[in-house]
């Protein structure tokens, strides 16, 4: 009864006239009398009553099987997403209206009209999706609709699969690992050999030079032991992104300020992943993200639903940064004021190289306090010994980022009169840490 229910509901229109010229013609035929017009409305009324009952006793067993290719696209791309439908009962289905239901902001509808499938059979489907905007986005549930013959009835039934396609944020292609910054292979080369002894020995083999002998492991494990000749694993990499709401102006939609510097983050960190860093994304929540070598997927898919915070508390930030291993940091900043600037430069590893991205936000629009501010920021993280690189709209990350691999810029000031001359940090013009109770955010004036 209540297929048969969901049936009537599933009357078409041409169902609906038939049921209403039926009723039509009954009362006309009471009020006339005339019994050849009553059967008249009967057989009217019986048809599309009928035919509901027909697609509610239908009973095929249709198995569905959605495949997206790839599952993990950047944005503005391609992905093929190919369903199988499968015939798991003993009768031939009748002409089908499948429908794969989509979410906003993925392009072209995924219809289609399957015709009979014999018992045992199966149907390939394909479409193509493209969405503009990074996001998670959910396929499904693919739904089927059941009609009779006359088209008097149609019905509605649903699978339960959903699938989920990863749009994450274009990213550039940076120059190879030999670009990376100087200052980081002197760096790389002293943390390869942390770790435990038998993680960089192995056997000896015959004709290995004996000077490579590793003495302290050969007594643990009472077997001859020499020194690796692999290339060293490269160390850790923290990328800080200021996701605060206050730092990227009232710009929305996918030519944001924010975009851009999602974008920008994807690249650097997809680069430091295939080049051998460890890669970790931290945020105004904390530690967002953490990654190995040469897999930069998991930071791609952080980045795909990443969103903006209101709350302007950078301790969270601070901490996850601070419990870091102390390799190389980059941060991609939006407005930011020269006494931030100068906390956040504070923040620079002792001994390996610091990268600050600041993104131009007067490239969007009028914002001139932000520019004004760019000037002042720049100068604070430089004199901290960060290398700076302004960008935003119209500048490609792949194209500023050679600047920032030649040797760092020395940036030798006379004090003014009174003025310290470093911090107990030891980096020049630069303020100790931020302390709980003075934390205004990562990207915000105070």
């Amino acid at each position: 009864m209540r297929d048969l229910a969901a049936a009537l509901r599933g009357l078409t229109t041409r169902g609906r006239s038939f049921l209403a010229a039926g009723g039509a013609c009954a009362v006309s035929a009471i009020v006339l009398g005339e019994q050849d017009l009553l059967r008249v409305a009967l057989l009217l009324m019986l048809l599309p009553v009928s035919a509901a009952l027909f697609v509610s006793r239908t009973r095929y067993r249709l198995a569905c099987t959605r495949r997206i290719e790839p599952p993990r696209v950047t944005a503005g791309q391609a992905a093929q997403v190919r369903v199988r439908l499968d015939n798991m009962s003993r009768l031939p289905s009748s002409v089908l209206l499948v429908e794969d239901n989509l979410p906003d902001g993925l392009a072209a509808p995924a219809r289609f009209v399957v015709d009979r499938i014999e018992p045992g059979g199966t149907r390939d489907l394909s479409y193509e999706i493209r969405a503009g905007l990074r996001g998670r986005y959910q396929l499904g549930p693919m739904s089927i609709r059941l009609a009779d013959p006359f088209g008097f009835c149609e019905l509605t039934r649903a699978f339960r699969s959903r699938d989920d396609l990863v749009v994450t944020p274009a990213i550039e292609q940076l120059p190879g690992a030999r670009s990376l910054p100087q200052a980081a292979a002197s760096v790389l080369r002293r943390s390869a050999l942390k770790g435990d002894d038998e993680a960089t020995t192995r056997p000896y083999r015959s004709g290995d030079d004996l000077r490579r002998v590793h003495w302290r492991t050969t007594a643990k494990t009472g077997e001859l032991m020499v020194r690796r000749e692999d290339t060293p694993r490269l160390g850790g990499a923290t990328l800080l992104l200021d996701d605060h709401l206050g730092s990227w102006g009232h710009h929305v939609g996918p030519a944001s300020p924010f975009e851009w510097a999602v974008s920008a983050v994807g690249s650097i960190g997809t680069h430091l992943a295939r080049s051998g860093y460890g890669v970790r994304l931290v945020t105004h929540r904390g530690l967002a993200a953490a990654v190995p070598a040469r897999n930069p997927g998991p930071l791609l898919d952080e980045l795909a639903v990443i969103t903006q915070v209101t709350e302007a508390d950078p301790r969270p930030a601070y901490a996850a940064v601070a419990g870091g291993d102390g390799g190389m940091l980059v941060m991609v900043l939006g407005r930011t004021s020269p006494e931030v600037a100068r906390r956040l430069g504070a923040m620079r590893p002792r001994n390996a190289p610091a990268i600050a991205v600041l993104v131009d936000l007067g490239r969007w629009g009028a914002e001139p306090r932000a520019s004004a501010d760019l000037a002042g920021c720049e100068l604070a993280l430089s004199r901290a010994g960060w290398r700076v690189l302004i960008s935003g709209l119209g500048s490609r990350i792949a194209d500023d980022w050679p600047r920032l691999s030649g040797p760092a810029a020395r940036f030798a000031r006379v004090p003014a009169p009174g003025a310290v001359a470093s911090s107990p940090t030891g980096h020049p013009d630069a303020a100790p840490p931020l302390g709980a109770a003075e934390a205004p955010g990562l990207g915000l004036p105070r």
